[in-house]
């Protein structure tokens, strides 16, 4: 009996110590610690850091497939903690974050990627990005994310079925793996385990998003240019014309183009605006509907005079308004008969770099 009990404790310190040894120490050593401020101290019974304005990531090491866990003590403040995985140098990534000031609501949680730099959550919402959760703010939360080549999945709380299931964003590729906390006030991360050999995804099951129809499909976009050039309308023809051109982006999520697929808004080249065009051919004088959308400013330009200005940016217009994209602007377009020029100087602080238009009605005209 005895002998039988020794073997006994013997192998629970084994599994213990194992368990043990899966966790990263939170240290220097360990991690590259990029913070406003940040203290590794013991909290609530586990070796913590407190870390505010940044991210940490392990040292020497790459992240391509496998299960990252860690715990977080959330509070109840506006606050966007997470996890960044596979980061390229393009700064090409794919991104998990939890918003704990929206407990309950249908955005508390966001999966999208990160293009150039650029988190496109107004682009990537609703059910195929994000999942309701009620938050807990007097115990960790355990977060666990499953990844398997173009393929991820979330579990919270060391839930048995996924809370949600996603295709990723970006070509299946190696890159740099960040944990990051809160924003101003910070918050506390432990238990940080990465373990490349755990792939197995659970029933997977993601959501699918209904597509809006008669959508342009693709966009000819400039080089980019500072937002300031469009004040005087009299120097639009010069603005116009200096500009490079040749690169395409399509309609994503059946929603709109991401410009940050081709434009790197976060390089050191001055510019925050670009023109994305397409070619109308009428074949007559007529006026048509455009319903359009834009992320986060516009200037409509019509064979080369302007027609349309409007402001999209999140919370411009409340302070609740997010800046999702969508066909929520329209202009009436007066087209001359034969080729009609629209360009759409879309300009962008953050959030995403979108655009999107359609008409309704395509009788009498053609799209190139």
């Amino acid at each position: 009996m005895k002998k039988q009990l020794i073997h006994t404790v013997i192998a629970l310190f084994c599994i213990q110590l194992s368990v043990a040894q899966d966790i990263i120490a939170i240290d220097t050593t360990n991690f590259e610690i990029n913070a406003q401020s940040y203290v590794i101290e013991q909290y609530k019974g586990q070796n913590a850091i407190y870390i505010q304005g940044g991210t940490l990531s392990p040292k020497n090491m790459s992240f391509l497939n496998g299960t990252i866990e860690f715990d977080i003590y959330l509070k109840k403040e506006q606050a966007f903690p997470g996890v960044i995985f596979r980061m390229t140098k393009e700064q090409n990534a794919e991104l998990f974050y939890m918003r704990p000031h929206q407990s309950g609501n249908p955005d508390a949680t966001q999966v999208l990627p990160i293009t150039r730099g650029i988190s496109p959550w107004q682009l990537y919402f609703g059910a195929r990005h994000s999942f309701v959760y009620k938050y807990i703010y007097d115990d960790w939360t355990h977060v666990k994310i499953v990844v398997n080549d173009n393929k991820a999945q979330i579990f919270l709380n060391h839930a048995e079925e996924a809370h949600l299931s996603w295709y990723l964003f970006h070509p299946t590729q190696e890159g740099t793996l960040f944990f990051r906390g809160g924003n101003r006030s910070g918050m506390h991360i432990a238990n940080i385990k990465i373990d490349k050999s755990k792939t197995a995804l659970v029933n997977f099951k993601s959501v699918d998003r209904k597509p809006i129809k008669g959508l342009i499909p693709q966009w000819e976009v400039s080089d980019k240019f500072e937002e300031k050039l469009l004040e005087d309308p009299a120097q639009l023809k010069t603005v116009i014309s200096s500009r490079k051109w040749g690169k395409k982006i399509q309609v994503e999520e059946g929603t709109a183009a991401n410009i940050s697929r081709q434009i790197n808004l976060r390089n050191k080249v001055p510019g925050n605006t670009v023109f994305a065009k397409i070619n109308i051919d009428s074949d007559k004088t007529q006026s048509k509907l455009f319903e359009f959308g834009y992320s986060d400013r516009v200037v409509l330009i019509l064979n080369g005079k302007p027609v349309y200005r409007g402001n999209n940016t999140f919370r411009s217009r409340d302070y609740r308004y997010l800046g999702s994209i969508g066909l929520f602007d329209a202009a009436y377009l007066n087209l001359q008969k034969g080729k009609n020029e629209l360009l759409l100087a879309v300009s962008e602080n953050f959030g995403g770099w979108l655009v999107t238009g359609r008409f309704k009605d395509m009788k009498g005209i053609k799209i190139r």
